[in-house]
């Protein structure tokens, strides 16, 4: 057995939710919020963007409000950031599909330049999944605690998702949203946390022989329902959005910057 398909085969083994009491302490999202907002002046301080276009999608049961103080930040850093404007991602249908494709595309034709996408939890699986369809709208994607692998298993939210969208949602039948592990074929970033209490860490992992070779994971000190919010995530994303484009290399915090993220090895 091959190293490769030895950790493959470790990550079907261990495909979990995560643990109860992780999912308990998600309160602790609000800490997040409130060090996001004590910090907002040194956040706008990080390094500016070039302007280019931001697309912001949210999490499963989220809408626009939950990514606004992420948005107004990247403005505020130089970049046209759009939130989605469609309600609530609750269902996962072709209409939802193609609304999405629409979105994108429009951006894109709109302002002539490659649209990044940032997607939290649910709203990551849509941002891959999307620069998968359409590669050449697609500057990069940046996924926050998306469950980025088939097994369902990873998250604490699959029953309630299954019970709103079916075992089998209406783009999977139709070819869609399979093989989630796949990278798609522009520089993709996973932003992850060991205490996520919603979608296990593990099944937000990218592994460099899934797809495109410009893959790289993150971790943070953060929970999920923080993610959107939490400082050290904003730093993350502002070093990646400020990249040249097609000059994409992996992240590597400054010393003063990698308390914040752990250098662990995730299998």
């Amino acid at each position: 057995m091959t190293a490769t398909t030895a950790s493959r085969t470790a990550l079907e083994i261990e495909a979990r939710p995560p643990h109860t009491l992780l999912a308990l302490a998600e309160g602790r999202a609000v800490l997040e919020l409130a060090a996001f907002y004590a910090t907002r002046h040194l956040l706008g301080l990080l390094p500016k963007g070039d302007g280019h276009p931001v697309l912001v999608l949210p999490g499963f049961m989220a809408s626009d409000g939950s990514t606004q103080p992420m948005r107004k930040l990247l403005k505020d850093l130089g970049y046209d950031a759009y939130g989605w404007k469609l309600g609530r991602n609750v269902r996962v249908d072709l209409q939802r599909v193609h609304e999405m494709e629409h979105l994108l595309l429009d951006i894109f034709k709109q302002t002539g330049r490659k649209v990044s996408i940032v997607g939290w939890s649910l709203g990551g699986v849509f941002a891959r999944e999307l620069a998968k369809l359409h590669p050449d709208a697609v500057r990069q994607v940046i996924s926050l605690g998306s469950p980025i692998h088939d097994d369902r298993r990873h998250t604490n939210a699959s029953r309630l998702f299954e019970m709103l969208n079916g075992k089998e949602p209406e783009p999977v039948k139709h070819g869609h949203f399979t093989g989630l592990d796949q990278a798609p074929p522009v520089p993709t970033t996973s932003i992850l946390t060991r205490t996520d209490g919603i979608v296990h860490w593990r099944g937000s992992v990218q592994h460099p022989d899934k797809g495109s070779l410009q893959t790289e994971n993150i971790e943070v000190h953060a929970s999920h329902c923080g993610l959107g919010v939490n400082p050290s995530v904003m730093i993350a994303l502002a070093d990646r959005l400020k990249q040249a484009e097609g000059e994409w290399k992996p992240f590597k915090p400054r010393l003063s910057q990698r308390w914040m993220f752990p250098q662990s090895r995730l299998h």
